[in-house]
């Protein structure tokens, strides 16, 4: 049953990958190509101090960002979920609403909102909370904004999925028992819906390491990120294996938390599978006494 699976994922991820990893061991041929002979000078050139900078700048934006839409899409998808049904269907499709414009032209507006001389700029000095010389754009807070505004509905629309199977009458117990609600929501709520909240997670993370959009508009030439030096290599430098050593390490970034998201699941089923397994042997043995 899971051989279309393994045969996608292997002829659509596995192979592909590979490739580029065998890319980056080739010098740029002068035509923009691919030259024939094998080297390690592309990986050298990566050591260059900038780009541990740039892998780092990446990293910890994606971190916070996919952290930042948890925190917010877990009272969201609680509201929703706890909705009538009807109520239910039209919230959903109005966080999906963004969707239905291009995704270009969103961060653009962002651009314009954060300009210097934009609303937000005039508003927040109004309220004095900005002075005269802050700068909202190009720079990583901007990108770090305008990231959790784009990347927000992939984790509200999983987190969601998992709230909407949830047993909310396990809430009303915790409580009936003196739990706080916050601490039933800390305590009850969330552990029951961690399957969701790890896909979240994932969802936001992912996309975010590749991001270059986002950081070109709103970053400037300060806050590049992975991805802006992966396009910047292909097409105006054309320099595949440089890109192509970048796009490795991205893909590295990526793989090792999903190993660990991976193992810490692996842990909680199996230290689930033993409480339930506890807990059964512990009625078994009361019904015998």
């Amino acid at each position: 049953m899971s051989a279309p699976s393994v045969l996608w994922l292997t002829v659509f991820f596995v192979v592909p990958t590979l490739l580029v990893v065998a890319i980056s061991f080739h010098p740029a041929a002068p035509d923009g190509g691919i030259g024939k002979a094998w080297t390690l000078d592309t990986w050298r050139h990566i050591s260059n101090p900038n780009y541990p900078a740039i892998v780092w700048r990446t990293l910890w934006i994606s971190a916070a960002t996919a952290a930042s839409c948890v925190v917010l899409a877990l009272p969201c998808a609680f509201a929703i979920a706890r909705m009538q049904k009807k109520w239910r269907a039209i919230m959903a499709g109005l966080i999906m609403l963004p969707f239905w414009t291009s995704f270009v032209v969103r961060v653009f507006a962002w651009r314009l909102l954060l300009h210097p001389e934009g609303f937000l700029k005039h508003l927040l000095m109004t309220l004095h909370i900005a002075e005269p010389n802050t700068q909202l754009l190009y720079n990583s807070g901007a990108i770090l904004l305008v990231s959790i505004y784009s990347f927000l509905p992939f984790a509200i629309m999983p987190i969601y999925a998992a709230a909407e199977k949830f047993d909310f009458s396990l809430l009303e117990a915790a409580r009936d028992l003196g739990a706080k609600s916050f601490f039933a929501f800390r305590k009850v709520f969330i552990p029951g819906i961690r399957r969701g909240v790890v896909s979240a997670t994932l969802m936001v993370f992912i996309p975010s390491v590749g991001s270059y959009v986002i950081p070109d508009l709103v970053g400037g030439k300060n806050s590049e990120l992975i991805g802006n030096k992966i396009y910047q290599r292909t097409f105006p430098d054309r320099n595949l294996p440089h890109a192509s050593a970048l796009s490795a390490v991205m893909a590295i970034g990526v793989l090792v938390p999903l190993g660990f998201v991976a193992l810490f699941l692996r842990r909680q089923d199996r230290c689930e599978a033993m409480r339930l397994a506890d807990a059964g042997g512990t009625k078994q043995r009361g019904g015998a006494a």
